[in-house]
């Protein structure tokens, strides 16, 4: 058994809940104990700290000393979450004066960090914990003729984290090949989707989607398959206004890299949300469950 401190983050529970039950579900079919970080709160996301970046690194750094005092790697399933603690982590160490700010913030709470937490993202656990090889062995139902498009996002692996390569990353296709499934060339598999953007500059942001949508579809995806909260609702939440937009006609499934891990080792579709997506993966996994 693997233990670690588990950050579910904000999505998880709201927007995102598919993505919180299958990680739990596959956490546990992995024999990874998850232990929910008590307590927790937001991350201190990047919108909140396009608006006030010290309160947002304070409320980060609450989120590390609690988890300091269990001495476990604090792992999250959520790209932006993992971006914003890391974030803090090294802002702490590179500024005395705003690390004593918080310091001081932190004190009001009757908290202290010593900067001993480890943050990492749930797919470097994945890929450099539990391992290819070990994940393959746990396959119940091998994904094979499954065509899948792997989209990192912009916040996965940038800045670089150590786990992949920022600019050519691997990460993703070697966990979709390793349930047998085949992981299709999508050059565009680290760009941005438009993130927040959608709410403030939705033609702008239905532009970056659909170019997403149209790499993968033309590089013969059936599916797209991801590790990031906010990706996942724009490319599944807004796939019709895409369509309705561009006069396309896609009807791509976009699934958190946790689902398609479930399905190859055998999960029920309940226990891994598979209902709560909006673009139906019913019928294309149907094979397979």
């Amino acid at each position: 058994m693997r233990y670690y401190t588990y950050f579910p983050g904000c999505s998880a529970e709201a927007s995102a809940v598919a993505y919180g039950l299958s990680t739990e579900a596959v956490g546990r079919a992995l024999e990874m104990d998850l232990i929910e970080l008590e307590d927790w709160n937001c991350c201190g996301s990047t919108p909140y700290g396009s608006l006030n970046e010290l309160e947002s690194i304070c409320i980060s750094t609450r989120n590390l000393a609690l988890a300091e005092k269990r001495g476990l790697d604090l792992v999250t399933p959520c790209s932006a979450c993992n971006i914003a603690l890391n974030k803090a982590n090294s802002y702490l160490r590179e500024y005395a004066p705003l690390r004593r700010q918080v310091e001081e913030s932190l004190a009001a709470a009757d908290l202290e960090y010593r900067g001993g937490v480890r943050v990492r993202h749930l797919v470097d656990v994945l890929l450099n914990d539990v391992g290819i090889e070990d994940l393959g062995s746990k396959v119940k139902r091998s994904l094979r003729g499954l065509k899948v498009a792997p989209y990192y996002g912009c916040q996965l692996v940038r800045p670089s984290l150590g786990f992949d390569d920022p600019e050519s990353p691997r990460s993703l296709d070697l966990l979709t090949e390793s349930l047998g499934a085949e992981a299709v060339p999508f050059p565009l598999k680290s760009r941005c989707c438009g993130g927040s953007l959608i709410l403030a500059e939705e033609d702008l942001a239905l532009g970056l989607m659909g170019k997403l949508l149209a790499n993968a579809k033309e590089n013969g995806a059936q599916c797209l398959v991801t590790p990031c909260p906010l990706c996942q609702t724009n490319l599944d939440a807004y796939q019709r206004k895409v369509n309705s937009k561009f006069k396309t006609n896609y009807d791509l499934p976009v699934l958190f890299i946790t689902q398609l891990i479930g399905v190859a080792l055998g999960l029920e579709p309940k226990a891994l949300g598979l209902g709560k997506n909006i673009v139906s993966p019913m019928k294309l996994l149907a094979p397979y469950l």
